[in-house]
């Protein structure tokens, strides 16, 4: 309990940035990618070269993107959601540990 009480300013500067930190790096994994990937392109590439080959038209590609059911979908709306909150959350925390690591204790005479 020592340890915790004479290093306190140190762990809460070191919690509240590791908090900021590792909420930051989710934030920015789990975010959208604007355009279209390599893979969807490439994809969309074998597709039509497949469709030419068969003497088919090019809507064969649309054939090839995968059905999800409207409850998967919004399953996976519910959990983006939930992690942003989450993110949200952990840098307000990450931000009121350092704040208060930086507040100076009253002294007592």
């Amino acid at each position: 309990m020592e340890f915790f009480l004479k290093y306190k300013t140190v762990l809460l500067r070191l919690g509240g940035s590791l908090l900021f930190l590792i909420a930051f790096i989710v934030h920015f994994w789990m975010s959208p990618k604007e355009g279209v990937s390599e893979v969807e392109i490439a994809a969309a590439n074998v597709a039509r070269m497949e469709a030419s080959v068969a003497g088919g038209s090019s809507k064969s590609s649309k054939a090839t993107t995968p059905n999800t059911s409207k409850f998967l979908e919004e399953y996976k709306n519910t959990q983006q959601t939930q992690l942003q909150y989450l993110t949200i959350f952990v840098m307000i925390l990450g931000a009121g540990f350092l704040g208060y690591s930086f507040i100076k204790p009253k002294q007592e005479e």
